[in-house]
């Protein structure tokens, strides 16, 4: 001991070798034996006697050498081992036997224990930490690479699969186009056949015959087997043309005498038929085939109904749709605050095959009518009647099997127009439908539409330039042609498109209509074509009376026997809104006014007329203004204003009352819960795909805020590190949270009206969650993989790692909640706010019951916590204010990660609770 310190005090005058003893007998300059290295000895023998006195000469001590034992310290240069001194704390040492000698460990401030140093970090003799940036260097490097990639290339995942499906079905659409091609040709030669008579016959039987050669062995053994020509009959027998003729006329679908090679020989014969169709290419080939079976069938007989075409068309039972009648009397709608009428007397009937036209000038009531027709008229007392064929019955039972197209295109822009449409066909369709007959069913919308172009091209955004509007337009009525409805309603589905597009969307509509479809629809101003394509006409005035109900064709004939006759070159439907609209005016001999329109349908159909619409002329003019009596515009201000606020309550319960489960009389029963959570999941995750490089600037914010955290807030061994864990928890929950809130968000338009059609909402909910689990468990190793080794904290990265993905959880629920609770704006600033605003009230020294709710303060206490679990002290205060004593143990960090999650599981479930009361539809 004497001769050890003696060196570091001679060795202490010269630079740098301080970590050096003078050389010895056992350790010199020139011959490095076992035990000089650090932390080994070695023992002079059991006969060599030692003289403690002599310091000067020290014993050859090289025999046995092992590693330091515990309470001892053996210095770099010296074979023997030496008590640690009082205070000190001495663990055995461990050998790497790679190396021959002890690994190099470092001790933090106040451990217990040692630490072993990363490899190829900078952990010098005499460490209290390690210096590790050039781990966090490197992972800068290969995070902004990983970015970049996924920035570039994100979308080409979907790109591929979709070639790929686009490659199968325009070969199935080629197949069955040269099929219905080859048998066009097949029936002309067969008409000609029977007009030329019997000479021409087997000059067509040679034709359209192939012969098959009979398939016997070269040694003409007995075990092979002869198979008869296409032109022959089992017993060898040739037939004719006029045979083929008659059994192609007998069963069409016959390959026998008409076996032309036409596309995949094998799905010719012995096609598998609904549920037994697996592969996409069968699938594609039976809805294509079925499409041009339908063409042909529809060109032949121009009289048979559209539904005929497609029974006689399949090969299999077809469902027919419900068939809905919707009749209303003296239907009435008042806003509940401020009494005001908003559709008056209403009465007429809505019948299945046919489409109504409601039109009327700015503010009659016709999106309003359709609404209540709909069963979607919220903060409205109603009055009178509607009956679903002839029974009084709730519409709302029947919301399955009723399609209902907004004004508003709600139509995923990220998602492709195929994709859309095949979405809401799954989730709507009957859930016994097979998937054949389901890609019928949308291929047969997106054919009649005219959609083909842009099946595979995204709808578009606002950022993102997609489809056109006319095509988007006929996207969002097609969301609700799939789903097969027995009632479409539509609120203007033909505002902003040409008259081409019109003419196109009607006919589609007409075709719904043969089906036996109830539709009705608001149109502004029609083209004179799209007029008579109408079956019915509702024709509204201001205030929401009826001043025609009744066929297209009679509308005129009515209005001459009232005095009012259409000019020449006048499109009706203008004509009349003009009217109504004041302007222009009826002539003097018709003997009519505009407020009298209304009064004389009433009496034209003996229907009772209210009291008030009997009075004088300008009774009559409030009333269509809306008004509950003459003296109401000298209703007070307040009066106004508490009307105005008990209609926006009645319209809130409205909506709530609109949630509650009815009585389901649709006969259709959709896909479950988990089958619905298991569609909804699939388009999430495309959606995610599709805007993986805002997840991707969302990881680089991640990484440079670890950056500058971990740099500017160096770790320090009296405080665990507090102040740059309270960035931590600030910054992530921030930046986690404005990610949460583009979950919901930026979707509330299209949730309400999914659910709205009777999508579940827990399906919904729970699949954007599952989706952004992935966000919980990769934002953290973001943020660590940066923070982690520029800080370089006491607590192992693991443990930062499991309280982060605590605290992203539970952040993620809050932002949930802000989303679907407040508007975006709003939504944005709670989030801003909320995390600073928490953590300075969890790190006042004097702890509160409003503190321990914060859950700043759990986050907070479980990294402190982690920090100190080495920690020789007994009593710690942490940053939170409190002492780490009563309840648990310091080094119990589960609670702090159990009440993080519960609080996560909490803010979902307010979420959702909110999602599914504050709905509109």
């Amino acid at each position: 001991m004497k001769f050890y310190f003696n060196s570091l005090i001679d060795a202490g005058e010269k630079s740098g070798e301080i970590n050096y003893v003078r050389p010895n007998k056992n350790c010199n300059l020139s011959s490095w034996m076992d035990g000089c290295e650090p932390g080994w000895a070695c023992t002079v023998g059991k006969e060599q006697k030692i003289n403690l006195q002599d310091a000067k000469d020290i014993p050859y001590r090289a025999l046995d050498c092992q590693a330091c034992c515990p309470g001892f310290f053996c210095p770099h240069g010296l074979t023997c081992m030496i008590p640690c001194p009082l205070g000190a704390y001495c663990p055995l040492s461990s050998l790497n036997k790679t190396t021959g000698i002890c690994d190099p460990f470092y001790c933090r401030k106040g451990s217990t224990s040692q630490t072993r140093c990363y490899k190829k970090s900078s952990c010098p003799p005499n460490s209290a930490t390690q210096d590790i940036t050039i781990f966090g260097a490197l992972l800068v490097v290969a995070s902004c690479l990983v970015l970049l990639i996924i920035y570039n290339f994100s979308g080409q995942i979907l790109t591929n699969r979709e070639k790929k499906q686009a490659k199968s079905r325009e070969a199935a659409a080629r197949y069955a186009r040269e099929t219905a091609q080859a048998r066009e040709r097949w029936k002309s030669a067969k008409d000609v056949a029977k007009k030329a008579g019997t000479g021409l016959q087997s000059q067509l039987s040679r034709t359209f015959s192939r012969k098959k050669a009979a398939q016997t062995p070269k040694g003409g053994g007995g075990g092979g087997s002869s198979l008869p020509p296409s032109g022959e009959d089992g017993g060898g027998r040739k037939k004719n043309l006029t045979d083929m003729m008659q059994s192609l006329e007998d069963n069409p679908d016959n390959d026998e005498g008409f076996n032309l090679e036409i596309g995949d020989k094998g799905l010719r014969k012995n096609m598998p038929k609904g549920k037994q169709m697996h592969s996409r290419s069968q699938i594609f080939k039976y809805a294509y085939g079925q499409i041009e079976k339908e063409k042909a069938m529809q060109q032949e007989n121009h009289n048979l109904t559209f539904s005929g075409v497609i029974s006689m068309a399949k090969e299999h039972d077809v469902s027919t749709r419900p068939v809905i009648e919707i009749a209303f009397k003296d239907l009435t709608l008042t806003l509940k605050g401020s009494k005001k009428k908003l559709l008056r007397s209403v009465t007429g009937k809505l019948r299945p095959g046919r489409v109504a036209a409601v039109m009327g000038p700015s503010g009659a009531g016709k999106t309003t009518f359709l609404s209540a027709i709909a069963g979607k008229a919220t903060g409205c007392e109603t009055s009178g009647m509607v009956l679903i064929n002839g029974k009084v019955e709730p519409i709302r039972a029947y919301k399955r099997i009723i399609g209902f197209v907004p004004q508003d295109d709600i139509v995923h822009g990220n998602l492709t127009v195929q994709e859309n449409l095949w979405f809401n066909a799954r989730c709507r369709l009957s859930a016994d439908m097979s998937k054949a007959d389901k890609v019928l069913v949308v291929e047969r919308v997106i054919e009649s539409l005219g959609l083909q172009a842009v099946r595979d091209s995204l709808v578009g955004t606002v950022e993102q330039r997609g489809i056109s509007g006319g095509q988007r337009k006929r996207v969002n009525v097609g969301l609700e042609m799939v789903m097969e409805p027995s009632v479409l309603i539509l609120d203007e589905p033909t505002s902003g498109l040409d008259s081409a597009s019109s003419l196109l969307l009607l006919r589609a509509l007409r075709r719904e209509a043969l089906e036996g479809v109830n539709i009705s629809m608001v149109v502004h101003q029609p083209s004179y074509t799209l007029y008579r394509m109408f079956d019915d006409l509702i024709l509204l005035a201001k205030g929401g009376m009826t001043v025609y109900h009744g066929p297209v064709k009679k509308v005129e004939e009515y209005f001459t026997g009232l005095g009012i006759t259409v000019p020449e070159r006048v499109n009706p439907p203008d004509y009349y809104i003009d009217i109504l609209e004041g302007i222009v005016k009826p002539t003097m001999s018709a003997g009519v006014s505009v407020k009298d329109l209304p009064l004389r349908w009433m009496l034209h159909n003996g229907y009772d007329v209210p009291r008030d619409m009997l009075q004088s002329s300008s009774d009559s003019e409030s009333s269509f203004r809306g008004s509950t009596s003459p003296a109401s515009g000298d209703a007070s201000v307040a009066a106004e204003v508490w009307g105005n606020v008990k209609d926006i309550v009645g319209q809130k319960k409205d909506e709530y009352d609109y949630n509650k489960s009815t009585e389901d009389l649709s006969n259709r029963c959709t896909p479950g819960i988990l089958r619905q959570y298991r569609y909804f999941l699939g388009r999430c995750g495309k959606q995610r795909l599709r805007e993986a490089r805002i997840q991707g600037v969302d990881y680089l914010i991640l990484c440079l805020a670890g950056i500058c955290l971990g740099t500017l807030a160096k770790v320090s061994d009296e405080t665990f590190g507090a102040l740059g864990y309270t960035y931590t928890v600030i910054a992530v929950s921030l930046l986690c949270k404005i990610g949460a809130l583009r979950s919901f968000a930026l979707d509330k338009i299209y949730y309400w009206r999914e659910r709205a059609s009777g999508m579940s909402s827990l399906a919904y909910f729970m699949s954007k969650d599952t989706i952004d689990h992935l966000n919980t468990i990769v934002k953290p190793i973001v943020y660590l993989s940066m923070f982690y080794f520029f800080n370089n904290p006491r607590s192992s990265i693991w443990e930062n790692y499991v309280i982060l993905v605590a605290l992203v959880y539970c952040v993620t629920g809050i932002g949930y909640t802000f989303a679907i609770f407040f508007q975006p704006g709003s939504a944005q600033l709670w989030s801003a706010l909320l995390p600073v605003v928490l953590t300075l009230i969890a790190t006042q020294q004097k702890n509160t019951f409003f503190a321990d709710l914060c859950y700043t303060k759990w986050a907070l206490e479980g990294f402190v916590m982690a920090n100190a679990q080495n920690y020789s002290g007994v009593w710690l205060i942490t940053r939170c204010g409190s002492l780490v004593k009563s309840g648990y143990d310091i080094n119990d960090k589960a609670l702090c990660i159990v009440v993080l999650i519960a609080n996560g599981i909490v803010f979902r479930c307010v979420a959702f609770f909110c999602m599914v009361t504050f709905q509109k539809h």
